[in-house]
C-alpha cells in the first residue's frame, strides 16, 4: 500500500495549447524547476527541456527556433539542440568529433510531455519516463465534445502556494464573500452540508445533495473538479481546476470551464471578453486574502499545528479538513522543495501592494493569446481613433465655410465619436487587461 505522494511523478497540465506562440520557447516553472516549452518546425508535438544549455547554463527559453533545421538554439554561443535534447551544432567546434564524442555529455534534460484536452502536459521527472508511459492523465469526462459538452480554457499565475490554491478550490463556501457580485451573493449564504464520500492516497470525493446536486473530486496532485447537475433535465456545469505548484508561494491555475446546454452562445462570445469580465475578477477576489492567510497560517505552523491555527467547526469546512489530513498523511504537510534545493524554512513576508499582486498582465495577459491579440489590436484600434480625430479637426479647419458646414460638421461628429470610443477604450476596457483594483469593502 502506498504510503508517500510523490510529487514529481504525476502529469501536470501546464498551459493550454492554444496559449503556446509555435516560433518562440516559452518559459515555465513547475515544482521548482524552471522549463522551456518549443515546437521544433516539422513536429506536430511541442517539447519541453530543462531551462538551461549545457554549454554554460544560458536560459533557452531565450533562444529561437532555427528556421533551417528546426532545432531550438541557445542565444548565447548558437549551440543547437533537436527534439530530443540532443546537441546537432556547436559553431565554436575547431572538428565535428567533438560533438560526436560528447554526443551523452552534451544533451538537455528532455521531460516526457502529452497534449491532450487541448493542454499540454508535462511530466517533472525524466529519469521516470517508462513510468510516465504508463501513467493515465488526470483528465475530466466533461472535457468531451463527443458528449455534447463545450468549455473555455483559462489560465494564470498566482501569488499563493499550492496548497493554498486547492484549499480555495475545495472550500465553496467562500464563494458568496469573496466573490459578491461576481459569482455569489453574500445575502444569500447558507450552510453547506458536505459529505465525504471517498478519501485515499489518490482520490478525495465529496457529494453535496442540497440545492444543484454537486460532486467535488480532488484526484492528487493537481485535478480539483465541479459536477453540477442542473436538476434533472441532464444539463450539466462543470468547473475544472488544474492547481500547478511553480515554486513556493506561488502557484498556477490552468482551469477549464464546461457545459452541455447553451452551446452556440460558447461560440459568439470572445474568450478575452470572458476573461477580463470574469475570470479574472474571481481571481482578483481571492488574491489579497490569500496571500495574506497563507503567511499567518505559515508562522503559526512554525510552532503549532492547523487544527489548532484553523478554527473549523462547521460542515462547510469538511473538504478543507480531509484536504489538510491527506497532506500531513501522505505529504508530510509539507512540498518537496528540498528536492530541488530550495530553502523554505521562512515564509515569504505580506506583499499587499494591489498594483503587484493583481497585476493581470503579468500574470495572465501575457500568457494568453487571446488576450495578448486582443489588447494589441484595441491599442492599435484607439491610435487609430485618435489619428482619426486629428486628422478630421485639421482638415475641417481649413475647408471654406459652405463645405466646413455641409461636410465637414458630419466629419466632426463622427470624430468625436471616435474620440469618446478612444476613452472608453482608454480608461475602462484597455486597463482590464493590466490592472484593476479590487476592495472588497465596496463590493
Amino acid at each position: 500500500m502506498q504510503s508517500e505522494f510523490n510529487f514529481f511523478q504525476h502529469w501536470y497540465p501546464v498551459i493550454p495549447i492554444e496559449d503556446l506562440e509555435p516560433q518562440k520557447p516559452k518559459s515555465i516553472t513547475l515544482l521548482g524547476k524552471r522549463l522551456v516549452i518549443w515546437k521544433p518546425t516539422k513536429s506536430e508535438t511541442y517539447r519541453v527541456f530543462l531551462d538551461q544549455c549545457p554549454h554554460r547554463l544560458a536560459p533557452l527559453s531565450e533562444g529561437r527556433i532555427e528556421t533551417k533545421t528546426g532545432n531550438l538554439m541557445c542565444s548565447y554561443h548558437g549551440w543547437e539542440f533537436n527534439e530530443n535534447g540532443i546537441c546537432q551544432r556547436v559553431p565554436q567546434a575547431e572538428n565535428p568529433e567533438i560533438i560526436a564524442k560528447n554526443k551523452e555529455n552534451f544533451c538537455v534534460v528532455s521531460f516526457p510531455v502529452r497534449q491532450q484536452q487541448e493542454l499540454l502536459w508535462v511530466w517533472p521527472d525524466q529519469k521516470t519516463a517508462a513510468i510516465a508511459e504508463n501513467t493515465p492523465l488526470p483528465l475530466s469526462p466533461q472535457i468531451d465534445a463527443e458528449k455534447g459538452f463545450v468549455w473555455s480554457n483559462y489560465v494564470r499565475d498566482l501569488e499563493y502556494d499550492w496548497q493554498t490554491l486547492i484549499e480555495n478550490v475545495a472550500d465553496p463556501s467562500h464563494v458568496p464573500f469573496s466573490h459578491h457580485g461576481v459569482q455569489g451573493n453574500r445575502e444569500k449564504a447558507r450552510p453547506i452540508p458536505l459529505n465525504i464520500v471517498k478519501s485515499t492516497i489518490n482520490l478525495i470525493e465529496v457529494n453535496i445533495e442540497r440545492g444543484l446536486p454537486t460532486t467535488i473530486t480532488f484526484e492528487p496532485p493537481c485535478r480539483l473538479e465541479y459536477t453540477i447537475n442542473l436538476g434533472n433535465t441532464g444539463k450539466k456545469l462543470g468547473l475544472l481546476v488544474y492547481a500547478i505548484p511553480v515554486s513556493p508561494g506561488k502557484s498556477r491555475i490552468v482551469a477549464q470551464f464546461s457545459r452541455n446546454f447553451a452551446k452556440t452562445l460558447h461560440r459568439f462570445i470572445p474568450r478575452w471578453w470572458n476573461h477580463i469580465h470574469e475570470r479574472n475578477l474571481v481571481l482578483d477576489g481571492d488574491m489579497m486574502l490569500l496571500n495574506q492567510q497563507e503567511y499567518l497560517l505559515q508562522k503559526k505552523q512554525l510552532h503549532e499545528s492547523w487544527k489548532t491555527a484553523y478554527k473549523l467547526p462547521t460542515n462547510a469546512d469538511k473538504l478543507v479538513i480531509e484536504f489538510r489530513n491527506w497532506f500531513d498523511k501522505y505529504c508530510q504537510g509539507k512540498l518537496p522543495w528540498h528536492e530541488v534545493g530550495i530553502d523554505v524554512s521562512e515564509p515569504a513576508p505580506i506583499n499587499d501592494n494591489h498594483a503587484e499582486m493583481l497585476d493581470r498582465y503579468k500574470q495572465h495577459t501575457q500568457h494568453c493569446s487571446s488576450c495578448r491579440t486582443a489588447v494589441k489590436n484595441l491599442e492599435r484600434l484607439q491610435i487609430g481613433l485618435l489619428a482619426y480625430f486629428v486628422i478630421v479637426i485639421s482638415g475641417v479647419a481649413v475647408l471654406p465655410d459652405y463645405w466646413r458646414l455641409q461636410l465637414g460638421l458630419p466629419l466632426v461628429i463622427t470624430a468625436l465619436l471616435g474620440l469618446g470610443a478612444y476613452s472608453w477604450l482608454k480608461f475602462s476596457l484597455i486597463p482590464k487587461f493590466y490592472f484593476v483594483d479590487y476592495i472588497h469593502a465596496e463590493k
